[in-house]
Protein backbone atom coordinates (compact mmCIF):
# COMPACT_ATOMS: atom_id res chain seq x y z
CA UNK A 1 0.00 0.00 0.00
CA UNK A 2 1.24 3.76 -0.44
CA UNK A 3 3.60 4.61 1.98
CA UNK A 4 1.14 7.63 3.34
CA UNK A 5 -0.41 5.40 5.11
CA UNK A 6 2.09 5.65 7.79
CA UNK A 7 2.99 7.58 10.90
CA UNK A 8 1.95 11.64 10.82
CA UNK A 9 5.35 13.65 11.56
CA UNK A 10 5.86 16.28 14.16
CA UNK A 11 5.94 20.07 14.20
CA UNK A 12 2.62 20.51 11.44
CA UNK A 13 -0.33 22.67 12.28
CA UNK A 14 -3.21 20.53 10.90
CA UNK A 15 -7.14 19.61 10.16
CA UNK A 16 -7.18 16.16 10.85
CA UNK A 17 -10.31 14.04 10.45
CA UNK A 18 -10.94 11.13 13.41
CA UNK A 19 -12.50 8.26 11.66
CA UNK A 20 -13.53 4.76 13.22
CA UNK A 21 -15.45 1.35 12.10
CA UNK A 22 -16.07 1.99 8.34
CA UNK A 23 -17.11 -1.59 8.14
CA UNK A 24 -16.76 -2.37 4.53
CA UNK A 25 -19.49 0.89 4.04
CA UNK A 26 -17.47 2.99 1.36
CA UNK A 27 -20.98 5.01 0.78
CA UNK A 28 -20.78 6.20 4.06
CA UNK A 29 -16.95 6.78 3.43
CA UNK A 30 -17.30 8.24 0.45
CA UNK A 31 -19.66 11.27 1.89
CA UNK A 32 -17.92 11.77 4.96
CA UNK A 33 -14.40 12.09 2.74
CA UNK A 34 -16.41 14.64 0.52
CA UNK A 35 -17.10 16.50 3.28
CA UNK A 36 -13.35 16.44 4.79
CA UNK A 37 -12.35 17.61 1.48
CA UNK A 38 -14.92 20.87 1.64
CA UNK A 39 -13.56 21.52 5.30
CA UNK A 40 -10.07 21.21 4.38
CA UNK A 41 -8.77 18.28 6.21
CA UNK A 42 -5.58 17.32 5.49
CA UNK A 43 -4.98 14.06 7.72
CA UNK A 44 -6.77 11.24 8.85
CA UNK A 45 -7.25 8.82 11.49
CA UNK A 46 -8.43 5.55 11.70
CA UNK A 47 -8.90 3.87 14.53
CA UNK A 48 -10.10 0.58 13.57
CA UNK A 49 -12.75 -1.90 12.01
CA UNK A 50 -12.45 -1.28 8.41
CA UNK A 51 -13.50 -4.30 7.56
CA UNK A 52 -16.94 -6.48 8.61
CA UNK A 53 -20.16 -6.41 8.44
CA UNK A 54 -20.17 -4.81 4.79
CA UNK A 55 -18.69 -5.90 1.81
CA UNK A 56 -16.66 -3.16 0.15
CA UNK A 57 -13.78 -3.38 1.92
CA UNK A 58 -11.39 -3.44 -1.43
CA UNK A 59 -13.32 0.52 -2.09
CA UNK A 60 -12.53 1.40 1.52
CA UNK A 61 -8.57 1.03 1.35
CA UNK A 62 -8.36 2.57 -1.90
CA UNK A 63 -10.31 5.69 -0.68
CA UNK A 64 -8.16 5.80 2.17
CA UNK A 65 -4.83 4.97 0.58
CA UNK A 66 -5.74 8.83 -1.28
CA UNK A 67 -4.96 10.41 2.11
CA UNK A 68 -2.06 10.64 4.66
CA UNK A 69 -3.41 8.61 7.63
CA UNK A 70 -2.01 6.92 10.96
CA UNK A 71 -4.38 3.97 11.30
CA UNK A 72 -4.61 1.35 13.73
CA UNK A 73 -6.65 -2.44 13.98
CA UNK A 74 -9.93 -3.11 15.40
CA UNK A 75 -11.40 -6.03 16.77
CA UNK A 76 -12.81 -7.24 12.82
CA UNK A 77 -9.18 -6.92 11.72
CA UNK A 78 -8.24 -9.29 14.42
CA UNK A 79 -11.25 -11.72 13.29
CA UNK A 80 -10.39 -11.45 9.48
CA UNK A 81 -6.65 -12.69 10.60
CA UNK A 82 -8.14 -15.42 12.67
CA UNK A 83 -10.72 -16.58 10.49
CA UNK A 84 -8.18 -16.66 7.50
CA UNK A 85 -7.95 -20.69 6.80
CA UNK A 86 -10.30 -21.04 10.11
CA UNK A 87 -13.93 -22.08 8.25
CA UNK A 88 -15.46 -23.16 11.69
CA UNK A 89 -14.56 -19.65 13.01
CA UNK A 90 -15.21 -18.12 9.71
CA UNK A 91 -18.88 -19.59 9.85
CA UNK A 92 -19.46 -18.64 13.44
CA UNK A 93 -18.67 -15.05 12.38
CA UNK A 94 -20.53 -15.13 9.11
CA UNK A 95 -23.64 -16.54 11.52
CA UNK A 96 -23.26 -13.40 14.05
CA UNK A 97 -21.40 -10.75 12.02
CA UNK A 98 -22.84 -11.61 8.49
CA UNK A 99 -20.42 -11.75 5.31
CA UNK A 100 -18.41 -8.95 5.71
CA UNK A 101 -15.05 -10.69 6.78
CA UNK A 102 -15.85 -13.72 4.14
CA UNK A 103 -15.52 -10.89 1.16
CA UNK A 104 -12.71 -9.00 2.87
CA UNK A 105 -10.58 -12.67 2.25
CA UNK A 106 -11.99 -13.07 -0.99
CA UNK A 107 -11.65 -9.51 -2.70
CA UNK A 108 -8.63 -8.28 -0.98
CA UNK A 109 -4.85 -8.25 -2.02
CA UNK A 110 -2.17 -10.54 -0.37
CA UNK A 111 -0.58 -7.30 0.15
CA UNK A 112 -3.55 -5.54 1.26
CA UNK A 113 -4.49 -8.17 4.03
CA UNK A 114 -0.69 -8.08 4.90
CA UNK A 115 -0.84 -4.59 5.22
CA UNK A 116 -4.17 -5.02 7.60
CA UNK A 117 -2.12 -7.56 9.88
CA UNK A 118 0.80 -5.38 10.56
CA UNK A 119 -1.76 -2.28 11.95
CA UNK A 120 -0.95 -1.69 15.36
CA UNK A 121 -3.69 -1.89 18.52
CA UNK A 122 -2.82 1.43 19.36
CA UNK A 123 -1.19 4.30 18.66
CA UNK A 124 0.61 7.42 20.84
CA UNK A 125 1.30 10.55 18.17
CA UNK A 126 3.09 13.68 19.56
CA UNK A 127 1.94 16.23 17.05
CA UNK A 128 2.25 20.19 16.82
CA UNK A 129 3.03 20.18 20.76
CA UNK A 130 0.20 17.69 21.40
CA UNK A 131 0.09 13.99 22.51
CA UNK A 132 -2.74 12.06 21.10
CA UNK A 133 -3.98 8.65 21.74
CA UNK A 134 -5.60 6.28 19.08
CA UNK A 135 -7.55 3.25 20.39
CA UNK A 136 -10.43 1.25 19.38
CA UNK A 137 -11.98 0.29 22.67
CA UNK A 138 -9.91 1.02 24.85
CA UNK A 139 -6.87 2.30 25.96
CA UNK A 140 -5.93 -0.70 27.54
CA UNK A 141 -7.87 -3.47 25.32
CA UNK A 142 -9.33 -3.06 21.99
CA UNK A 143 -11.90 -5.18 22.46
CA UNK A 144 -13.49 -3.36 25.05
CA UNK A 145 -17.05 -1.22 24.89
CA UNK A 146 -16.47 2.55 26.52
CA UNK A 147 -20.36 3.73 25.94
CA UNK A 148 -21.64 7.04 26.94
CA UNK A 149 -23.08 5.94 30.32
CA UNK A 150 -20.09 3.85 31.77
CA UNK A 151 -19.59 3.58 34.78
CA UNK A 152 -17.18 6.55 36.35
CA UNK A 153 -14.43 4.52 37.09
CA UNK A 154 -14.39 3.45 33.32
CA UNK A 155 -14.20 6.97 32.13
CA UNK A 156 -11.49 7.76 34.71
CA UNK A 157 -9.55 4.57 33.07
CA UNK A 158 -9.11 6.48 29.66
CA UNK A 159 -7.78 9.54 30.72
CA UNK A 160 -4.81 8.94 30.42
CA UNK A 161 -1.91 11.02 32.04
CA UNK A 162 -0.08 13.24 29.47
CA UNK A 163 -2.50 12.87 26.87
CA UNK A 164 -4.10 16.00 25.30
CA UNK A 165 -6.47 14.08 23.16
CA UNK A 166 -7.87 10.02 23.53
CA UNK A 167 -9.52 9.19 20.61
CA UNK A 168 -11.68 6.19 20.25
CA UNK A 169 -14.55 3.75 18.22
CA UNK A 170 -16.05 0.40 18.59
CA UNK A 171 -19.06 1.21 20.65
CA UNK A 172 -20.62 3.05 17.18
CA UNK A 173 -21.81 5.56 20.10
CA UNK A 174 -20.30 8.93 20.06
CA UNK A 175 -19.77 11.31 23.23
CA UNK A 176 -17.15 13.46 24.86
CA UNK A 177 -15.48 14.32 28.10
CA UNK A 178 -13.32 16.74 28.96
CA UNK A 179 -11.40 17.37 32.36
CA UNK A 180 -7.86 18.99 33.43
CA UNK A 181 -6.74 19.59 30.43
CA UNK A 182 -7.26 15.83 28.76
CA UNK A 183 -10.36 15.58 25.91
CA UNK A 184 -11.48 12.02 25.77
CA UNK A 185 -13.65 11.30 22.83
CA UNK A 186 -15.55 8.45 21.02
CA UNK A 187 -16.04 9.29 17.50
CA UNK A 188 -18.82 6.72 16.98
CA UNK A 189 -19.37 5.06 13.43
CA UNK A 190 -18.86 5.95 10.03
CA UNK A 191 -20.00 3.15 8.38
CA UNK A 192 -22.64 1.80 10.99
CA UNK A 193 -24.06 4.43 13.52
CA UNK A 194 -26.08 2.61 15.88
CA UNK A 195 -27.93 5.71 17.74
CA UNK A 196 -29.54 7.28 14.34
CA UNK A 197 -29.40 5.76 11.00
CA UNK A 198 -28.56 7.21 7.74
CA UNK A 199 -25.68 9.00 9.25
CA UNK A 200 -22.14 8.89 9.61
CA UNK A 201 -20.41 9.81 12.81
CA UNK A 202 -17.01 11.10 13.15
CA UNK A 203 -14.65 14.15 14.13
CA UNK A 204 -12.38 17.17 13.37
CA UNK A 205 -9.27 17.94 15.70
CA UNK A 206 -7.91 21.28 14.89
CA UNK A 207 -4.21 21.06 16.42
CA UNK A 208 -3.57 24.96 16.03
CA UNK A 209 -6.67 25.59 18.11
CA UNK A 210 -6.70 22.77 20.23
CA UNK A 211 -10.23 22.24 19.79
CA UNK A 212 -12.03 18.56 18.75
CA UNK A 213 -15.80 18.14 17.67
CA UNK A 214 -17.89 15.20 16.50
CA UNK A 215 -19.53 15.18 13.61
CA UNK A 216 -22.61 14.01 11.41
CA UNK A 217 -22.69 13.34 7.52
CA UNK A 218 -25.89 12.15 6.00
CA UNK A 219 -25.63 9.55 3.20
CA UNK A 220 -28.21 7.38 1.28
CA UNK A 221 -28.18 3.89 2.39
CA UNK A 222 -30.57 2.27 0.00
CA UNK A 223 -27.47 0.52 -2.20
CA UNK A 224 -25.94 -0.91 0.93
CA UNK A 225 -29.36 -2.28 2.55
CA UNK A 226 -30.48 -3.61 -0.89
CA UNK A 227 -26.78 -5.37 -0.67
CA UNK A 228 -26.89 -6.97 3.11
CA UNK A 229 -30.40 -8.00 2.15
CA UNK A 230 -29.69 -10.12 -0.64
CA UNK A 231 -25.49 -11.21 1.28
CA UNK A 232 -27.22 -12.19 4.42
CA UNK A 233 -30.72 -12.94 4.50
CA UNK A 234 -30.50 -14.57 7.74
CA UNK A 235 -28.52 -11.83 9.61
CA UNK A 236 -31.45 -9.05 8.89
CA UNK A 237 -29.99 -6.49 11.57
CA UNK A 238 -27.46 -5.42 9.27
CA UNK A 239 -29.98 -3.67 6.87
CA UNK A 240 -32.23 -3.12 9.76
CA UNK A 241 -29.63 -0.59 11.96
CA UNK A 242 -28.76 1.28 8.57
CA UNK A 243 -32.16 3.50 9.35
CA UNK A 244 -32.69 3.31 13.36
CA UNK A 245 -34.53 6.03 14.88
Amino acid sequence: LPANLGCAGAGATMIIAVLSDIHGNDIALGRVLDECRRLGVERLFVLGDLVGYYCRPDSVLKMLTEWPSDVIAGNHEAMLMAAAGNEVLADQIRKRYGSGIDVALRSLSQDELSWLASLPARRSIELDGLKIELCHGSPWDRDFYVYPDAPQEVIDRCFIEGAHFVFMGHTHRPFIRERAGTLIANVGSVGQARDQGMVASWGILDTSRRTFGLRRTVYDPSLLEDEARHLDPFCPYLHEILRRN
